[in-house]
């Protein structure tokens, strides 16, 4: 899982890319992607280690990327052009824009306005979504003049890009017109930005930090209200240290896992759990992954030898106490193939290689 965070010149992109990463300033590069890894948090596995007391414990991660910024007087655009073939890889974004006064850094567009630099955050992305497309319509409207293997092929890819075509120049992202399944798969390799769930952050200062949004953007899955200098500085404190910080500024919860979790529920993932006397894990898998599915993403011999998914939720584990206990009053089932795991379902594959 790669999200990338994007917004304008001086909207704080960077610092909220601290504050997620817990990366110190001195060790960015400013001219080029900083990348980091972000372990998502489960709780879930407490109990797993609780029982099972493994060597180790593996919590899933995401990479989140900060793209590099304008050169210093650009700030009328967030360049996303220029950022495309890393966009497009990206299975999610997030979008920064800024809501805070400072007389050392000049605001976009020459005045602080969130709403209107979300609004042109979302032209930008639907101006690049717009070429790609323009730019595959053309070259299948010649290609589908010509009788080949790939005629009614690239026949149905026309109809749907022109529908894509005709959304975007009318300002509607792709999200809202493209179907799950076939249609998102046959896009997939196009990486259009306005097809890619959001998550939007509304940049406030330090006296909103713990304030709901000012406002919610009807296209993203969640907006949230970060004071990113304050949470890069709390992301660097003693663990110990941080909860009478967050304290006086209303802050609940540390942005980072507010993003994470937010990112998480914007690519439709759910978590699997597995534990042995070497490891307990937390396994991330797309809603509607199916047991055998489940198995293979462990290791392919669980597949290839699968038999039944010994399977119990979470919740009748924690509530039992034990294994033992759970399938004394009969929560621990035996699920087939084609079961579709659920979050939080605690897995043991039986298997026969």
């Amino acid at each position: 899982m790669r999200v990338a965070i994007v917004g304008f010149p001086y909207s704080g992109k960077t610092a909220l890319f601290r504050a997620i990463s817990g990366v110190p300033l001195d060790h960015l590069k400013p001219t080029e992607e900083n990348l980091a890894a972000v372990h998502i948090p489960e709780p879930r596995l407490d109990l797993l280690e609780k029982l099972f007391k493994p060597r180790r414990r593996t919590e899933a991660t995401m990479d989140f990327i900060d793209l590099p910024g304008s050169t210093e007087g650009q700030v009328e655009k967030a360049g996303l052009e220029r950022h495309l073939p890393t966009l497009r890889q990206v299975d999610a974004l997030v979008l920064v824009v800024r809501a805070f006064e400072s007389p050392s850094v000049p605001p976009h567009g020459g005045s602080v306005d969130p709403q209107r630099d979300l609004a042109q955050l979302r032209d930008e992305m639907l101006v690049a979504d717009l070429a790609i497309c323009a730019t595959r319509v053309e070259k299948l409207q010649k290609a589908i003049t010509k009788p080949s293997k790939e005629h009614d092929q690239q026949k149905h890819e026309l109809e749907l890009l022109l529908r894509c075509q005709n959304a975007l120049e009318n300002e509607q992202p792709l999200s809202q017109v493209v179907q799950p399944g076939a249609e998102e798969k046959l896009l997939r390799s196009f990486g259009f930005l306005t097809q890619k769930p959001v998550t939007a952050v509304i940049n406030v200062n330090e006296e909103q930090a713990g304030n709901p949004p000012p406002f919610r953007d009807p296209h993203a899955v969640e907006t949230l209200a970060v004071c990113a200098t304050l949470e890069a500085e709390l992301i660097q404190m003693d663990p110990a240290d941080r909860p009478a910080f967050m304290a006086e500024y209303g802050i609940r919860a540390l942005a980072r896992d507010r993003i994470v979790r937010s990112c998480v529920q914007a690519l439709g993932m759910i978590f699997m759990l597995t534990a042995c006397a070497e490891e307990v894990r937390a396994w991330p898998l797309p809603k509607g992954t199916t047991a055998v599915e489940a198995a293979a993403k462990v290791h392919t011999d669980l597949a290839r030898g699968f038999i039944k998914a010994e399977t119990v939720s979470y919740e009748d584990l924690r509530a039992a106490g034990s294994i033992r206990e759970a399938k004394a009053a009969g929560k621990v089932r035996l699920e087939p193939k084609h079961y579709v795991v659920q979050d939080g379902d605690f897995i043991t594959v039986k298997f026969n290689v």
